[in-house]
């Protein structure tokens, strides 16, 4: 008996969405049996981190928050993975959107209202967007590797945001600690619910994934970055430009990679410090994959991600894990998810051992 993979005639639908289920369980699975070989409770630690956030009164709140930076930075990449074109750099993007929200909110001084926090989320759009022009004018005039020079770049923007909260925009009344002053009440995003920290960037990231599913669906645009990303050759002939197609994906995944980071800045934090990457930019890559490069899938893969966070620090209390348990879970259900996507053009088949003949007799 063998294992055979034998293509299929067409991708298989259901595969494409059972494939990432079963990778969320798999990985739930797999955690119980490595907590256990530990000596941790492994059943509760899985609950804890997996469901517990999700029934929990109050830990929804913080799902919520978490979840809206990652689904808004996936739904950019997901339109560049589409296309073939790899945004690594988001977490660099995040952080300059970010920044140039603060430059806007500091610039301001004590002005508030809603014309100041608009400026602020349009000036995180801009600060990614101009982010993601290096690697991609770098790739469509010198064919430089966009994996590499998005990433590097993630880098010098973690510099230049040491540069100014330990320089120019640092609190003076901080007692020296290298952070920007806290934000003003009425430069803070709205919060949606009275008693809680939900604000307007979760609202936000709830409306833009079927703003994404409508463009992708239903515009030329979505087309074309399809058809770039599956049949480059035949997109070639239809008239789509490549490298059109390059500079709009990286645009567009740095401006939503900005506007994840102002919204969080402006609702969530309200200040800069050294501590403020947190690793959203690349989370959100295997959000995208776990949805599937879907926006509809991004939405829901983005809560299954917050949710490892804030279960994460929960079974820090109960169980005693370590805080990059988290990681680890999201890490495995990445890998699940890449090994499984075999199964969406293969299909496994299990066949005898071909039978061996007898050899001649001598003489034959």
């Amino acid at each position: 008996m063998r294992i055979k993979l034998e293509k299929r005639p067409e991708p298989s639908t259901l595969m494409a969405f059972a494939t990432p289920i079963a990778s969320v369980l798999l990985t739930m699975a797999i955690g119980v049996i490595v907590f256990d070989a530990l000596g941790i409770k492994g059943e509760k630690a899985v609950i804890d981190i997996f469901l517990t956030p999700l029934l929990s009164s109050y830990k929804w709140q913080d799902v919520a928050v978490k979840a809206a930076p990652l689904i808004i930075i996936a739904l950019g990449l997901s339109i560049g993975n589409r296309a073939q074109v790899w945004n690594i750099g988001a977490e660099g993007q995040y952080v300059i959107g970010a920044l140039a929200a603060a430059g806007v909110g500091i610039a301001a001084g004590g002005a508030g209202g809603g014309i100041i926090i608009t400026l602020m989320i349009l000036a995180g759009i801009l600060g990614g967007t101009f982010w993601a022009i290096f690697p991609a004018f770098l790739k469509t005039r010198l064919n430089v590797n966009e994996i590499l020079t998005s990433l590097m770049l993630t880098y010098v923007a973690l510099q230049v945001l040491g540069y100014l909260v330990g320089g120019p925009w640092k609190d003076p009344n901080g007692r020296n600690f290298p952070a920007t002053a806290p934000l003003h009440a009425d430069q803070t995003l709205p919060i949606l619910f009275p008693g809680t920290t939900v604000h307007l960037g979760v609202a936000i990231a709830l409306v833009l994934p079927f703003v994404f599913w409508l463009i992708m669906s239903r515009s030329v645009f979505g087309f074309q970055i399809r058809v770039v990303g599956s049949a480059p050759d035949a997109a070639r002939h239809g008239g789509f430009d490549a490298k059109q197609t390059i500079w709009l994906s990286l645009l567009i995944g740095g401006g939503m990679a900005g506007l994840a980071g102002a919204l969080e800045f402006a609702g969530s934090l309200k200040a800069i410090n050294l501590g403020f990457p947190s690793g959203y930019g690349f989370t959100a890559i295997i959000v995208s994959f776990l949805g599937r490069l879907n926006p509809i899938g991004c939405l829901i893969a983005g809560v299954v991600l917050a949710v490892t966070y804030v279960g994460g620090q929960v079974a820090q209390t109960t169980v005693h894990i370590p805080n990059s348990t988290a990681g680890i879970f999201q890490a495995m259900m990445l890998f699940f998810i890449l090994a499984s996507d075999i199964l969406i053009r293969y299909r496994v088949r299990f066949v005898g051992s071909p039978k061996l003949s007898p050899m001649p007799a001598a003489g034959e």
